[in-house]
C-alpha cells in the first residue's frame, strides 16, 4: 500500500484516523501498531514476520544490556552510564542485536546480487559449469533497509548510554513500525520519540499542519515527480538520447528522486503530526547546495546522521590524520551506496560521492567552490549530482556509460530517439519540468511554509489536492523510487 493511492487516500487513512481518534488514550499504541502491520502487511503478509522478528530481538536486547533494573517491574530503567566498562553480556547483546539485523538485511538484499556476481564473475573466467543459475530468488521485503537502521540505532543508543530501555514491548512495536515512516523513512532514532511514545497532545494545529504537509507532499509525488519520472525512463531506456536530451533525461530524474522522495518524506511527517507525533526534517533545500558536502547536509538528513553517528565517527571520523579521514568518508559512501541497492551501479555512485567528499575536504578554503560566485556553485554542484544520479539510474554499469557518454556528445544518438522527443517535448512535460526549477530553487519549503497556516495556504492546498486526486485516477506512472530499498 502507498500513500499515493485510492485506497490508502480513501480507506485506509480515514478508518485510521477514525479508530485513532476514538481508541482510549492507553490503547493508542497498541491501535497504531497493528494499523501499521496491516499497513505493512497488506502486500505480502509474511513480511510482518520479519518486522515482528526484528523488533523481539531488539527490545530483548535493550533488557539484557540494562538488566537487572530492566527485568523488574519496581525499579526505574535508567541510561546506562556513558563512562563506565560494559560486560561481556552487553557486548555479545550488542553485537547479537547488529548481526541478526545486519543478517536480515544482508540475506534479503544482498542475496540475489551475491548470485548475480558471482555468476558474472564465473561467466568471465570461463567456468560455466559453477554458475548457480538453479538458486531461488529472494523477495525484498519493503522497507528493510529503513527499519532495520531504526531498530539498530535503538540498541546502539542504548549500549552508550545515550537512551533509556523501553520497558513496553508495545511502545518499542509501535516506535519500529509506525506506518507513516516504515517503509521509506525518515530515519527515526528512539530518543526523538521516546517521550512522545509515552506522552503526546494532539492539537488541531498539529493535525491542521499535517493535513498540509500530507496535501503538499502528494502534490509533490504526483503533480511533479511522476510526469519526470516519464521523462526519465523514455530517455534512460528508449535508447541513446541525443547530447541535450540526455541532460533533459538526468535532470527530469534528478527532479524526481527528489520531489518523490521529499514527497513522501513530507507526507510521512504530516501523518505523524495527525497522529501527535513531531518528526524531524528530513529534507533541506538539497540543489540549492553550494558543494557537495553541504548535500549531503540537506539531503535525506535521518540518513545523514545515521551514517555520520553510527558508521563513521566510530570508524574514527576524521581522527588519526587526512589518510584516515578519506579511507572514512569513502567507506561510509560505499556503504551508503550499498544500502540505497544491491548492484555495482550504486556502488559507483557511492564512491563518486565519497571521493567528490574527500577532495572538498582536502582542498578546503582553496576548493575551487570558493573562487566561484555562488550561483555558479550551486550550478556546478548540480552539475556533479546529475554525474551521479546517472549511476542511481541506470540498469547497470554499461548502460550507464553509454548515457554518460551522450551526456558528454560521445557517439551517436538512435534513430528512435526521434520519436521519444516527440513525447517528453509535449507541452505537459516541459510545464511540469520548468514548475521543478522553479519549486527546487525559488519555492520555500514545506516545512517553513506550513508553520503559520492561511487562508490563502488553505486555499492552495485544496486545489493541489483536488488535482492530485484527479490525476491519480489518469496517471498510469506512480512509483515510489524508495521503496526498493
Amino acid at each position: 500500500m502507498v500513500f499515493s493511492s485510492h485506497i490508502f487516500l480513501f480507506g485506509f487513512l480515514p478508518l485510521a484516523l477514525l479508530l485513532y481518534g476514538l481508541m482510549p488514550r492507553r490503547g493508542l499504541n497498541l491501535l497504531l501498531t497493528l494499523l501499521s502491520y496491516l499497513f505493512y502487511g497488506w502486500t505480502n503478509p509474511l513480511f510482518v514476520l520479519i518486522l515482528l522478528f526484528s523488533t523481539a530481538v531488539d527490545y530483548v536486547a535493550g533488557l539484557l544490556m540494562t538488566a537487572p533494573a530492566s527485568l523488574t517491574r519496581n525499579d526505574e530503567i535508567m541510561p546506562l552510564p556513558k563512562r563506565q566498562a560494559r560486560s561481556r553480556l552487553q557486548k555479545l547483546t550488542l553485537w547479537i542485536s547488529l548481526g541478526s539485523n545486519l543478517g536480515l538485511l544482508g540475506f534479503f538484499k544482498y542475496f540475489n546480487f551475491g548470485v548475480d556476481s558471482f555468476n558474472a564473475l564465473a561467466a568471465v573466467l570461463g567456468f560455466e559449469g559453477l554458475r548457480l543459475d538453479g538458486v531461488v530468488r529472494v523477495v525484498l521485503p519493503l522497507g528493510i533497509s529503513f527499519y532495520t537502521f531504526q531498530s539498530m540505532s535503538y540498541t546502539i543508543d542504548v549500549y552508550r548510554g545515550n537512551a533509556k530501555a523501553i520497558r513496553n514491548f508495545v511502545d518499542f512495536a509501535c516506535y519500529v513500525s509506525m506506518f507513516p515512516q516504515l517503509v521509506a523513512g525518515p530515519i527515526i532514532r528512539f530518543s526523538e520519540v521516546a517521550d512522545q511514545l509515552i506522552s503526546r497532545v494532539e492539537t488541531r494545529e498539529k493535525m491542521a499542519r499535517g493535513i498540509a504537509f500530507f496535501c503538499l507532499g502528494l502534490a509533490k509525488k504526483v503533480i511533479l515527480a511522476n510526469p519526470c519520472g516519464k521523462i526519465a525512463d523514455l530517455m534512460f531506456d528508449g535508447g541513446l538520447p541525443g547530447c541535450l536530451d540526455a541532460w533533459y533525461g538526468a535532470a527530469a530524474y534528478a527532479f524526481q528522486i527528489y520531489f518523490d522522495f521529499s514527497g513522501y518524506s513530507d507526507m510521512a511527517i504530516g501523518l505523524g503530526l495527525m497522529l501527535g507525533f513531531v518528526f524531524p526534517k528530513n529534507f533541506d533545500s538539497p540543489y540549492r547546495s553550494r558543494s557537495i558536502t553541504e548535500f549531503w547536509q540537506r539531503w535525506h538528513i535521518s540518513l545523514s546522521s545515521w551514517l555520520k553517528d553510527y558508521l563513521y565517527i566510530p570508524l574514527g571520523g576524521n581522527r588519526g590524520g587526512a589518510f584516515r579521514t578519506y579511507r572514512n568518508l569513502m567507506l561510509v559512501m560505499l556503504l551508503g551506496g550499498l544500502w540505497h541497492g544491491a548492484a555495482w551501479t550504486f556502488v559507483v555512485w557511492g564512491c563518486l560521492h565519497g571521493v567528490w567528499l574527500a577532495i572538498e575536504r582536502w582542498r578546503g578554503k582553496r576548493s575551487f567552490y570558493r573562487q566561484l560566485p555562488g550561483l555558479l556553485q550551486v550550478a556546478v554542484t548540480f552539475v556533479l549530482l546529475l554525474v551521479s544520479w546517472v549511476f542511481f539510474r541506470a540498469v547497470d554499469l554499461p548502460s550507464a556509460l553509454l548515457y554518460l557518454g551522450r551526456m558528454f556528445n560521445l557517439g551517436m544518438p538512435d534513430d528512435g530517439m526521434l520519436l521519444v522527443r516527440g513525447v517528453v517535448l509535449q507541452p505537459y512535460y516541459m510545464i511540469t519540468f520548468i514548475a521543478c526549477c522553479v519549486v527546487v530553487w525559488m519555492a520555500p519549503q514545506t516545512w517553513n511554509w506550513t508553520r503559520r497556516l492561511t487562508l490563502f495556504k488553505l486555499v492552495v492546498t485544496v486545489v493541489l489536492l483536488g488535482i492530485s486526486i484527479v490525476l491519480l485516477s489518469i496517471q498510469a506512472h506512480n512509483p515510489f523510487i524508495y521503496f526498493m530499498f
